[in-house]
């Protein structure tokens, strides 16, 4: 997962809500998500954690949109552990061909979050989705905000399966394969926090390697989507590979740590 929240599921569920409700009407969301394993871009914890976050989502319309999620963890040393908020102001659009989705994330984490992404402090994001039957091409950019600033890029496709049945529910599936990119100085930032600024030392190839544009990850998914009146449920499982982990050696702890993954995100949401 690319952060607490992972797009392509984001984009799908949209696609499947829109393409069944015409309603122009502000609405309320309400939604149960739980994550088998917490990663950022898949750098994880040591603690290996899993994460259940209820989201409460306001559509002010069908294209402005704000959002909460409080995140709780689970590991070998905490039991649903509140790690802090995450809020999202966003704007998204569907027409035939194109999907746009333009947000600004801003989390509340407790400064003890052991949490890779802690170290975030505020995301905006722009992503866009060139719509097809056969293929759909999917680009993003972003800025991160934690002690600096991370530039990061986005590109996936993905071939969208949509399915009406006779009592009006909804099924979609959408294979999909993401590559994500960018800078990396919110792994200097997280050393940082974790290690305390004593014992965090100045080392140069660490500041060098974050400075630098990578390839961050890649993951391929499957999200599987069911509509049905005012309740989804959304079920994504997901194979991500980590690239580009910031080593140093000899300290483990200022180490990224990071491994090929398989993962899942299960939600259900309710829209009054």
């Amino acid at each position: 997962m690319k952060q607490i929240f992972a797009f392509i599921t984001c984009a799908v569920s949209l696609l499947a809500d829109a393409q069944n409700s015409d309603s122009t009407k502000a609405q309320f969301k309400v939604s149960v998500n739980f994550n088998s394993n917490l990663n950022y871009y898949g750098r994880t914890d040591s603690l290996k954690s899993t994460g259940v976050f209820p989201l409460a989502e306001l559509w002010f319309s069908p294209k402005f949109y704000i959002s909460a999620a409080p995140v709780f963890i689970n590991n070998k040393v905490q039991s649903f552990e509140y790690a802090g908020t995450v809020t999202t102001l966003g704007y998204q659009n569907i027409t035939e061909k194109w999907l746009t989705n333009l947000y600004l994330l801003k989390p509340f984490y407790k400064e003890s979050s052991q949490l890779v992404q802690s170290a975030l402090k505020a995301q905006t994001s722009l992503n866009i989705s060139r719509l097809n039957k056969i293929l759909n091409l999917n680009f993003g950019v972003d800025i991160k905000f934690s002690d600096k600033m991370d530039f990061g890029a986005t590109a996936g496709l993905d071939h969208l399966i949509r399915t009406e049945n006779k009592d009006g529910s909804v099924w979609v599936i959408d294979p999909s394969f993401y590559l994500y990119a960018g800078t990396q100085n919110f792994a200097n930032t997280y050393n940082r926090r974790k290690a305390g600024s004593i014992l965090f030392p100045a080392n140069e190839q660490v500041t060098q390697r974050v400075q630098t544009f990578n390839v961050l990850a890649y993951e391929a998914s499957v999200p599987v989507i069911y509509v049905k009146n005012e309740w989804m449920v959304l079920f994504t499982p997901s194979y991500i590979l980590p690239q580009n982990l910031v080593i140093v050696p000899g300290r483990t702890d200022l180490s990224e740590r990071g491994q090929n993954m398989f993962y899942a995100n299960i939600g259900a949401k309710y829209s009054f």
